[in-house]
């Protein structure tokens, strides 16, 4: 069993096992600190007591890097997709539910996620889950990949957006939801009387709230595209 010590810098013995897994591994542990906005070369060194060439032995580039950890993440949420195939609402839900809280558990790599591509077998099984999952709903073709398309840009977007406000402060928790507007409205009913009779209503709001919100919009437009779809398919049949 791998070994640390107290401060964080691994023993002769995990040194000595260096390889792509324990690099990872290293990489999720900074990531999940909190106020931590990235994963650098250094801190990596410096956490498993080894030179930065070390670690480029592994990945050709720091690009490279953080497409394997986030690659990881989107296992992790991939995991915690139980719901039955024909449930394809709640998978998609549980995926959903999933990249939201793993991103935010680990926020210095949940908030490259709209950025990077991983190309790795993770993201690409999400993929194969989410095209599926629409596929139950009757949609096919060009429909099928742009309703997927809206889904998986507003979740990646929306999710690595709430995981970046967790990377910024040190004394939120992973569990804590994340005001929507988080900051003041200094306006009059004079002024601007919509913002002013809605104020305490847009305060209220949190990020969770509107990211499902958002999720379930998608799918409900999905559902009924599919359906109009197996309308015109057994009008045609007719």
């Amino acid at each position: 069993m791998k070994t640390v010590e107290d401060n964080g810098r691994a023993t002769t013995k995990e040194r000595a096992r260096l390889d792509a897994e324990s690099i990872i591994e290293a990489g999720l542990r900074i990531a999940s600190q909190p106020g931590m906005a990235t994963v650098s070369v250094r801190d990596l060194g410096a956490m498993l007591d080894a030179a930065p060439t070390a670690i480029y032995r592994h990945f050709r580039s720091k690009e490279g890097l953080m497409q394997a950890l986030l690659d990881r993440l989107i296992a992790m949420c991939l995991a915690r997709v139980t719901a039955p195939r024909e449930q394809w609402r709640e998978r998609l839900t549980q995926l959903s539910t999933a990249t939201l809280d793993v991103f935010v558990m680990y926020p210095a790599v949940g908030l490259e996620a709209i950025v990077f591509s991983t190309e790795g077998p993770a993201e690409l099984d999400t993929v194969e889950l989410m095209l599926d999952a629409y596929a139950q709903t009757g949609l096919e073709g060009d429909e099928l990949v742009r309703h997927y398309g809206a889904l998986s840009t507003y979740v990646l977007s929306y999710a690595s957006g709430i995981a970046r406000a967790h990377s910024l402060s040190s004394t939120i928790q992973p569990e804590q939801s994340t005001p929507w507007w988080g900051r003041t409205l200094p306006v009059t009913a004079a002024s601007h009387p919509q913002i002013s009779a809605l104020r305490e209503e847009l305060t209220a709001l949190t990020d969770r709230e509107i990211y499902f919100m958002g999720i379930n919009e998608l799918m409900d437009a999905a559902e009924r595209a599919g359906a109009r779809a197996r309308e015109r398919a057994a009008a045609g049949q007719a």
